[in-house]
């Protein structure tokens, strides 16, 4: 299990045996797990990396009607999916009218300087070309199948440390990668933990290199379900969610 992973588990399981699960939704993109509650957390859907066959899913039966507890302890499963229905449960339970939340995007809120280098750990596109306007230089490591100037995702270790912002995709829990990529971005100004799967839960990253959480909060959980289970993306979600940016150190 990875660290940020027992963190978070450890932070909401008195939290998580408190709620029962409503629904859950296992989609192309994203997966989503709604609470009884109404609250909903989402995150993303390796789908890649999905077995073969006519189940992708061969854990635990059903899951609605389950604690979210049982769902959240998926975390720390090497199974695509079932971190991903860890990491879901996990939003549902912490992504909510969060004190000291800032609204909006995280450009609005970054401290970016004209000589700063910049590592991107996953490709955000719609960052790409202001920030590429306000810093030095953007070095973005991704999948080299994606579009532009892109470096290997291994590269990543190797240029964090001469970054003084580093923003990171928080797919990187569900691929186990995040706790190196901590440790190699821990002299940044910056670390920024962004995207849909961001839980917003400052508890877990106390005592990292973290010092902003960049996620979002469902506003209307019927329509994110349904886009879900329509095999939609981020794209599809914006009219449904808020932007929200949670400060680790106050």
């Amino acid at each position: 299990m990875g660290i940020i992973q027992e963190k978070i588990i450890e932070t909401l399981r008195d939290k998580g045996r408190q709620e029962g699960v409503k629904d859950v939704r296992i989609g192309l993109g994203y997966t989503a797990v709604q609470l009884e509650s109404g609250k909903t957390g989402l995150a993303y859907t390796f789908r890649q990396d999905l077995p073969g066959g006519c189940s992708v899913f061969h854990g635990l039966r059903p899951l609605a009607g389950r604690k979210a507890w049982e769902l959240l302890s998926f975390l720390n499963s090497d199974e695509k999916i079932e971190a991903a229905l860890g990491l879901a449960s996990a939003n549902a339970l912490v992504n909510h009218q969060i004190n000291g939340a800032l609204e909006g995007d995280i450009l609005e809120f970054l401290n970016l300087h004209p000589e700063d280098e910049v590592g991107m750990v996953g490709y955000f596109a719609p960052l790409v070309s202001e920030l590429k306007k306000r810093v030095k230089h953007l070095h973005i490591f991704e999948k080299l199948d994606q579009p532009g100037e892109i470096l290997p995702e291994e590269a990543a270790f190797e240029w964090l440390p001469k970054c003084q912002i580093a923003l990171i995709t928080s797919t990187t829990i569900l691929n186990n990668t995040l706790d190196s990529l901590l440790n190699s971005s821990a002299s940044c100004r910056e670390v920024i933990l962004l995207g849909t799967s961001t839980p917003l839960l400052k508890e877990a990253f106390k005592d990292t290199p973290v010092t902003m959480l960049s996620g979002i909060e469902v506003l209307d959980a019927e329509r994110v379900l349904q886009i879900v289970s329509e095999g939609g993306g981020t794209q599809f979600f914006k009219n449904f969610v808020r932007k929200v940016n949670l400060p680790v150190f106050e």
